[in-house]
């Protein structure tokens, strides 16, 4: 296994940080590598935040589900979705330029999304953690009048950054599903029931020493993420952002 792909398996989500202070140095590296991501076109359909105000970083950290730790992490940046740019820069020399539309948006998440995992991994191998932070699609109005964010820029990923306190370090990673769980020949397979029970059984067992009840722990687990209030704001306030690109698409 080579040191990226064993870095890529060694990953996971810090949230807990100790003091120590990220460098600029290490704080430009980690941008810089997010900008050699992909990106369709070469458009880089996206603006980077890089929140330095202690007390902006505060606010996020009650509007993102009221997460303590997003206050004490040493490096942040929310990766936006950016087409308000490119559809100025059309403006400037075409008079009828038609408007952002869903497909354009998509592609722009698909942009800030790349970007912000190559984030990731050059932070960790620089033994730096982070934390997604997926609260940040929520609270559309207060996240748009926060940050500032005009018409045709979408919140798409939100990352925390710090150097993991020990505890973090030697904590085991989640188990994830395996390659033949996960992966389709060609076309689709929907799963049908027991393959379903055996999937999610598999991996309970590998984390719960044995001890895992499907029904109660997918109910369970339907209540905390799926059906919880924050997954409700979410969806509602995704649809408010997606709202100003549909009526474009008329």
């Amino acid at each position: 296994m080579n040191e990226v792909i064993k870095q890529l398996h060694e990953r996971k989500s810090v949230r807990i940080f100790t003091e120590q202070e990220i460098s600029a140095e290490d704080k430009r590296a980690i941008i810089e590598s997010a900008l050699q991501a992909p990106t369709a076109g070469n458009q880089s359909m996206y603006t980077i935040l890089n929140i330095t105000d202690p007390e902006l970083l505060t606010k996020l950290s009650e509007s993102c589900d009221h997460q303590p730790f997003i206050a004490s992490a040493k490096f942040a940046l929310v990766f936006c979705a950016d087409y308000q740019k490119w559809y100025d820069a059309f403006c400037l020399v075409k008079e009828d330029v038609r408007k952002p539309r869903v497909g354009d948006l998509m592609l722009a998440v698909n942009d800030a999304l790349i970007a912000a995992q190559n984030a990731v991994v050059a932070a960790h191998s620089l033994g730096i953690g982070s934390c997604y932070i997926g609260d940040i699609m929520e609270n559309c109005e207060y996240h748009r009048e926060t940050l500032n964010l005009p018409e045709y820029v979408f919140p798409a990923a939100f990352l925390v950054f710090g150097y993991p306190n020990e505890q973090q370090q030697n904590r085991a990673k989640p188990q994830r599903f395996t390659v033949e769980q996960m992966v389709c020949e060609n076309t689709y397979h929907r799963k049908n029931a027991e393959e379903l029970r055996d999937m999610f059984t598999e991996r309970g067992n590998r984390q719960e020493n044995g001890k895992y009840d499907y029904d109660v722990r997918m109910n369970a687990f339907c209540e905390r993420k799926y059906s919880s209030d924050f997954s409700v704001e979410m969806s509602r306030s995704v649809a408010k952002y997606i709202e100003t690109f549909l009526k474009n698409s008329d």
